[in-house]
């Protein structure tokens, strides 16, 4: 009996087909988010080993900022607490990829101790611009953890550390409803002068459209905010992602944050659904000609295996096309 010949999926047959589009950057830069933001919000707990190998997978795609661990107390988020386990496991990996850039999240002075203990290159600090998700997710008001935040950006950059700001909250809040920009832009100012180099701005809920997309960027150029200087940081709630990506792109922003496969939420805000897929980020990319250094299949089969690893399907468009409706 003949095997039939395998049919040949959208990328054997050199799709998307790249079509460039006026106003839009060359390239942009892929903030991974999957091992960190992703896992954090996971039931059951990975094991170190299968966090290492897609942390290195995602390394092999051509990635080039992998957004490792946290370094929180294991009481607050129990699914990162072998941070000091996993990070020694990946400290080959920047030979190996030269550029490569393994960002870890820190909450305070001690996390910030945990990290520079383990040479971190890159960190994070995660900040709200409304007072009641700083008090859910922080246990402090919002002003207070901008108080906290500042002694660890600024040891950070004596360190020769870089220093990420996370803004979440920034286009809408599960208990206060719409969040005026000019707040926003105040707090995300504030972690800028603190000496972070780049701002990430969290759709933490999903309920941004482009309008609003374009408008908050806009308020931060009003405020002498150079777009350079602001990544975008997008849930899938309502199906807007990748629009409020294209509005963040045509304003300027050439860095995004996704999530391998789609993984990840808020476990502070039960409304957020998973992030970005970094597969559909990729594909809708490379379909307008824009460079991202980064190897769809490669990636595609890195978040099917993982995938498998959690016993689920990919809830990434592109993975279920290419891998077939399970995702895995």
């Amino acid at each position: 009996m003949t095997t039939p010949a395998h049919e040949p999926d959208a990328l054997d047959l050199g799709l998307p087909d790249a079509v460039r589009a006026p106003g839009l950057p060359e390239e942009v830069r892929i903030h991974e988010v999957g091992p960190r933001d992703g896992l954090q919000n996971e039931g059951a707990l990975v094991p170190v080993g299968v966090k290492a190998e897609f942390i290195a997978r995602l390394a092999a795609t051509g990635l080039r900022t992998v957004e490792a661990t946290s370094f929180v107390h294991p009481k607050w988020v129990p699914q990162l607490a072998d941070a000091e386990e996993l990070v020694p496991r990946l400290a080959e990996l920047p030979e190996r990829h030269p550029g490569l850039r393994l960002p870890v999240l820190v909450p305070n002075e001690r996390g910030l101790d945990r990290a520079l203990a383990h040479h971190a290159t890159d960190i994070a600090v995660f900040a709200s611009a409304t007072e009641t998700f700083a008090r859910r997710n922080l246990n402090r008001s919002a002003d207070e953890a901008m108080a906290m935040f500042r002694p660890v950006v600024e040891r950070a950059t004596a360190a020769g550390v870089r220093v990420r700001g996370y803004l979440s909250m920034c286009f809408g809040d599960p208990w206060e409803g719409a969040v005026p920009a000019e707040q926003v832009v105040g707090f995300g100012v504030r972690l800028l002068e603190m000496g972070c180099t780049e701002l990430s701005l969290g759709d933490t809920i999903g309920v941004a459209t482009p309008g609003q997309v374009t408008a908050l960027l806009d308020a931060f150029t009003a405020a002498g905010v150079p777009v350079g200087a602001l990544a975008v940081h997008f849930h899938d709630t309502y199906g807007q992602a990748l629009s409020n990506t294209l509005a963040a792109l045509r304003s300027g922003v050439t860095t995004v944050d996704a999530s391998a496969g789609g993984l990840g939420g808020c476990p502070y805000a039960k409304s957020a659904t998973g992030n970005l897929a970094t597969e559909d980020l990729v594909w809708m990319l490379h379909g307008l000609g824009i460079r991202t250094g980064v190897d769809l299949r490669a990636l595609v089969t890195t978040s099917g295996w993982m995938a498998g690893q959690l016993g689920r399907p990919s809830p990434s468009r592109t993975v279920q096309a290419l891998l077939g409706a399970d995702g895995g």
